[in-house]
């Protein structure tokens, strides 16, 4: 009777198998504390076309994805309700370009699951052309790859209806006809229009092909090519994201319970932080860059000017760098003899002065000089894509270059040797790298891919300190994994450039890039320097980031678009030095955060629904955000007298006030004063301690007994 039983036991079980249903654990199992065995995905045909289910398991909330078989149509549901839909009609899912017009997948005429995977077949609307998919599930994701047969398109591209899944995220940098990414970074995306080509490893741009939606789905596009994308292009609702070549297109859809799920399933295929790049000082006090206070307009005497300047008003920091432009000629590594007399002696000077002292540099090196045709006849030049027997030349903001290729080693030991050399002379401490390591009118050398230069550089990078203003490399997982902080585009010197200074971090940081600055605090661009009530919020929302990005100097600066000075009062001076010294008492628990990013790979700066994604208002904020699990940051970024502060669930301190508040609650017409930045801590949370601590202190340091005003 025993042994029956178990056999029909086993019989059950493979009956339930077969039938995609969750077999039955046996008593031990389940006194064990063991969590059941997740049960395999199914399919099954529905009305409409067919039905792939994948149960929950562990932590994975379990979906369904529906077929459409009529016109082939990809719907995401959980618990019931879609979170994410392929566009439909004229526009269609799975789309590819063919002789300069746009072509879609239409009726699916045959199916199969086998092995785990669906793979479909459907006619388009170029006659004689399919399509095939394949589709593989997993727990909390599927894997979607897809080719067209019998024809050569030129792009493939998946369409999203954006409404489907809520609110759209991630993209990292976005262009927009408003202009970004200097002066417009939409959030979330879909509130505005992105309209982006040649997205791509090689664009300046901060970008990865990673989206994610406030329906808790995601999207990675695994392409080392450039694509075109587009989100809410025109208002259109719908997200375009194509491929620029024929190759068979790969993609994965995550299926989390929360966006810092999708988050954390994406940094699992790209990797954390291995370590951080900047030290706990490069965290704690800011770097001063010499670029938007002279851009182009500086030498010996008026970096020493600055320098003396910032020391003498209490505006202290790790690191003084002198930008572009230093050389004699761009490319050469040689101070122009006529602005810089004496080079070691101004860096002495500026060490004198408590400063550490930075250098930017390139790998660009221009026609006119004297190393162009050295390099060129060495063979160390990137080669021109069209005829790859003369160098590729790329025109850049100061004129005709060519760009050391970093694949050859022998072009790799040449320009570090000259790097080395270089600040070995002058006692040069940390380097500025600017401009690209590659460029898509360039070809790549023999068995590299374009992709492969962003490995490169960061190799290159991690070699020398950035001394706080880290790099632009992106896209490759070494740039993930290699800690770098992630420097800005410049920005604009205006309101819009401040907000968008905020948004743009927050893209940043939910991609894979944690340790965010903005743009110089204050703006750049060409523009006049920023009003005093720019420069002065730019630095109290700067000084509530992870680290500090200064240029315009507080003190005085030079109007680029007039050649005239520029002087700020003792109150910008004095609200300036106060935002340093906050952000320097808030240092311990931003170097908690670093280590904690170095376990886990979650952002330090994020958003508020990352923290709190049951409160429905967090995901259209875009003036606040979380600064690690404790501190809420809320700071003015107009030119107003309050603003509306939003506090999801908790208990808050209100740093500015000296009270408790329960949320989830919303204050308006908060008082924001030019000397008042809201901020809150959870007193909940790990790290409110510490944090608190910092906010207690006083917030205006003493002025120095010196001063020095113009």
């Amino acid at each position: 009777m025993l042994g029956r039983l178990r056999g029909l036991g086993l019989l059950l079980a493979v009956s339930c198998l077969a039938l995609g249903l969750p077999a039955a654990l046996p008593a031990q199992a389940r006194a064990s504390g063991e969590p059941p065995a997740a049960a395999p995905p199914r399919m099954t045909a529905t009305a409409g076309g067919l039905a792939l289910t994948v149960p929950p398991s562990g932590h994975a909330p379990g979906y369904v994805l529906d077929v459409t078989t009529a016109q082939l149509g990809l719907t995401t549901r959980r618990s019931g309700t879609s979170v994410l839909a392929t566009a439909a009609g004229d526009t269609g899912a799975l789309r590819f370009r063919l002789g300069g017009e746009w072509q879609h997948a239409t009726e699916v005429t045959g199916w199969t699951w086998r092995g785990g995977t669906l793979t479909l077949t459907a006619d388009t609307t170029a006659e004689g052309v399919t399509v095939q998919a394949r589709i593989t599930p997993s727990a909390d994701r599927y894997a979607l790859e897809w080719n067209v047969q019998g024809a050569a398109p030129d792009r493939l591209g998946l369409a999203y209806d954006l409404k489907s899944a809520g609110h759209w995220y991630g993209h990292g940098e976005a262009e927009t006809p408003q202009g970004g990414p200097g002066t417009d970074q939409p959030w979330p995306l879909d509130s505005g229009e992105v309209v982006h080509p040649a997205f791509g490893p090689a664009s300046y741009d901060m970008i990865d092909p990673f989206w994610y939606t406030s329906s808790a789905t995601g999207l990675r596009v695994d392409t080392g090519h450039v694509m075109d994308v587009s989100v809410n292009a025109g208002k259109d609702g719908l997200g375009r994201f194509d491929i620029r070549s024929a190759e068979p297109y790969k993609a994965t859809v995550f299926v989390e319970s929360t966006p810092l799920e999708v988050y954390r399933d994406y940094v699992g295929i790209v990797g954390k932080p291995a370590k951080s790049d900047a030290t706990y000082e490069q965290y704690a006090t800011p770097v001063w860059n010499s670029w938007a206070q002279f851009y182009t307009h500086v030498d010996q005497a008026r970096l020493l000017d600055y320098a003396r300047d910032l020391h003498d008003n209490g505006l202290g920091g790790h690191t003084l760098q002198l930008d572009d432009k230093w050389e004699s000629d761009y490319g050469n590594m040689t101070f122009d003899a006529k602005a810089y007399p004496d080079p070691k002696a101004m860096s002495d000077k500026i060490h004198e002065l408590g400063f550490g002292f930075g250098l930017w540099v390139t790998l660009w090196i221009n026609l006119d000089s004297d190393q162009y045709r050295y390099a060129a006849d060495h063979g160390y030049l990137l080669k021109d894509a069209a005829d790859p027997a003369k160098p590729c030349t790329v025109t850049w903001w100061n004129g005709t270059a060519g760009i050391v290729d970093l694949a050859n080693p022998d072009a790799r030991a040449w320009y570090v040797g000259r790097l080395d050399k270089l600040m070995g002379t002058y006692g040069i401490d940390g380097l500025k790298f600017d401009t690209r390591f590659f460029d898509d009118t360039c070809a790549p050398h023999d068995g590299y891919r374009p992709t492969d230069y962003q490995r490169l550089g960061a190799e290159l990078a991690d070699r020398y300190d950035l001394q706080g203003v880290g790099i632009r490399v992106h896209w490759d997982t070494t740039a993930h994994r290699a800690g770098f902080v992630t420097r800005q585009v410049d920005k604009g010197t205006g309101w819009n450039s401040l907000r968008a200074s905020v948004t743009q971090n927050l893209a940043l940081s939910t991609i894979g890039y944690p340790f965010v600055t903005t743009d110089m605090i204050g703006g750049s661009s060409s523009e006049p320097p920023p009003s005093k009530q720019v420069l002065v919020r730019w630095a109290q929302s700067a000084a509530l980031q992870p680290l500090m990005y200064s240029s315009t100097s507080p003190v005085d600066t030079i109007d680029v678009t007039t050649g005239k000075k520029v002087v700020y009062d003792r109150e910008t001076i004095d609200l300036y030095r106060q935002a340093v010294a906050r952000h320097e008492r808030l240092a311990p628990y931003i170097w908690d955060q670093v280590r904690q990013t170095l376990k886990t790979g979650d952002p330090i700066m994020r958003p508020l629904f990352f923290d709190y994604p049951q409160d429905e208002a967090a995901y259209t904020i875009t003036d606040e955000w979380m600064l690690g699990p404790a501190v809420l940051a809320a700071p003015q970024l107009t030119d107003e007298a309050t603003r509306t502060v939003r506090l999801p669930p908790g208990v808050w301190y209100d740093v500015g006030h000296g009270t408790v508040i329960h949320g989830p609650r919303t204050l308006p017409g908060y008082a924001t004063p030019l000397g008042v930045t809201p901020v809150f801590v959870n007193l909940g949370a790990k790290g409110a301690a510490k944090a608190l601590r910092a906010f207690r202190d006083p917030d205006i340091p003493p002025a120095p007994s010196k001063t020095t005003t113009k």
